[in-house]
């Protein structure tokens, strides 16, 4: 790998980190007020919040991490994003908000926090390499 090419993947991660962190706002407003408002089941409510980060992050990775390589069809993109990504942050979130939440007592939004960080490293591969590929 070039120097260059680490860089630019280097400033890409940088940039998947920016959108994530708005991405992680969106979903802990969205899981507060399903839980607190609207009472759903932490982990309905779970799923839900990170498919509300998910359509967030996407539309602003196509925008802003990877506008450089937004040729091809949209909706495929997005279609791939919430079939790779979204499933392995709904599918992520939701195991370890389980054992989390439910095994550990743990306070749901600490938990959340934590899942988040630890789907987000795949979640860059996979955007990379299959869904933004270059």
């Amino acid at each position: 790998m070039s120097t260059r090419s680490v860089t630019a993947t280097g400033a890409r991660w940088l940039k998947f980190n920016a959108v994530g962190a708005a991405g992680i706002v969106v979903q802990l407003v969205a899981l507060g007020i399903l839980r607190s408002v609207l009472k759903l089941d932490y982990l309905l409510a779970t799923a839900l919040a990170v498919e509300a980060a998910v359509v967030h992050n996407y539309l602003w990775h196509e925008r802003f991490t990877w506008r450089d390589r937004g040729t091809g069809n949209p909706w495929l993109r997005f279609l791939k994003f919430n079939c790779t990504t979204g499933l392995f942050s709904i599918l992520g979130n939701v195991l370890a908000m389980r054992v989390l939440v439910g095994e550990a007592h743990l306070n749901y939004f600490a938990a959340n926090i934590l899942t988040i960080a630890a789907c987000s490293i795949l979640n860059f591969m996979v955007s990379d390499r299959f869904v933004f590929e270059g």
